[in-house]
């Protein structure tokens, strides 16, 4: 049988200490990176380092981590308090010591009125906190996150982000998570490495990746709405402008008819067609902005990108001397 390429030309270093996201699409290789550094599955190349030692082809337990998994992967004859100590049992750990890190888990997770109870006592969104208890108690060198939010309700899940970033910031500890929610990664992390088809196409500070975007996958990626591109030219070359809803003003005119209006509470999202492009733009929920009107459009070119058309990569033209182009 073949083999599929899932991770190519992969170089990642991960700075002692940092709250590391790998942030990318379904299928494009992050969680085959968590886990080839948890030892869940072997590397054809390459090396695994963590604490400045080889663990390349040393098993799981000898890695010195802590991982969660998308799934809860919990022992369902044991109750959540026997699920979030095994492991500390098993390395024979005191029992005064035990009970001290189980208390603190379980009281960041709301877990402390569910102790007794057994997994099929819990709903999905309960099962992924112990999940997440039995890997916070370990207090490893790395902690290992695929998706562990993914099972629970919007409310807890913004509980738990504030908690999980509260935890890495008193523990000091390296974590590496993995997601597709982009609010997860821009709010949890130190640093966001964006992957697609199994390469890393930007690492940086939340800031960095979503100001300054390496392409236009980077930059139609994080978002949302997404980055708005508009084909045109800069002194006679062909360009594609990027530029976020955000930095869109509405304005008296008759630049743009108005498609689509969605309401999002504080603001609504303005939808336009401008002379054959497709333009979101973010304004006050005050406004009053009706489909089928004209609008003026403003776009702050301080703050777009210019990309070339034919590499997708970002590239250094003013953008101040954009010219549309009609569709």
């Amino acid at each position: 049988m073949g083999s599929t390429l899932v991770l190519e030309h992969l170089d990642l270093d991960v700075v002692e200490g940092e709250f590391l996201v790998l942030l990318g699409p379904s299928g494009c290789g992050k969680s085959t990176l968590l886990h080839a550094v948890a030892g869940l599955i072997d590397t054809e190349a390459g090396s695994v380092h963590i604490g400045g030692q080889d663990v390349t082809w040393a098993d799981p337990k000898d890695r010195a981590i802590g991982m969660v998994f998308q799934s809860y992967a919990l022992y369902p004859t044991m109750n959540v308090e026997r699920n979030m100590s095994f492991g500390l049992r098993v390395a024979g750990l005191p029992k005064a010591e035990i009970a001290r890190r189980v208390a603190k888990a379980s009281s960041m997770l709301q877990l402390d009125a569910l102790l007794a109870r057994k997994p099929a006592q819990l709903s999905g969104g309960q099962r992924q906190r112990v999940a997440i208890g039995r890997a916070l108690v370990r207090e490893a060198q790395v902690f290992l996150f695929d998706e562990p939010l993914s099972n629970l309700d919007a409310k807890l899940r913004t509980e738990l982000r504030r908690e999980l970033k509260a935890l890495h910031r008193d523990l000091g500890a390296t974590m590496i998570y993995v997601t597709h929610d982009q609010v997860e990664a821009m709010t949890l992390a130190t640093r966001v490495a964006v992957m697609r088809g199994g390469r890393i196409q930007q690492i940086g500070t939340p800031g960095e990746v979503y100001a300054r975007p390496a392409n236009t996958f980077v930059a139609g990626f994080l978002g949302s709405p997404s980055m708005n591109f508009v084909d045109g030219e800069i002194a006679g070359r062909g360009v594609t402008l990027g530029v976020r809803p955000e930095h869109v003003a509405l304005l008296p005119g008759d630049d743009a008819e108005i498609t689509l209006v969605e309401a999002m509470g504080a603001h609504e999202v303005v939808w336009l067609d401008m002379a054959g492009h497709r333009l979101a733009a973010i304004a006050p929920a005050e406004d009053v902005h009706r489909i089928g009107d004209r609008v003026g459009v403003q776009m702050d070119l301080d703050r777009a990108i210019v990309f070339d058309p034919v590499s997708q990569e970002r590239i250094e033209l003013p953008a101040s001397a954009f010219q549309p182009r009609s569709r």
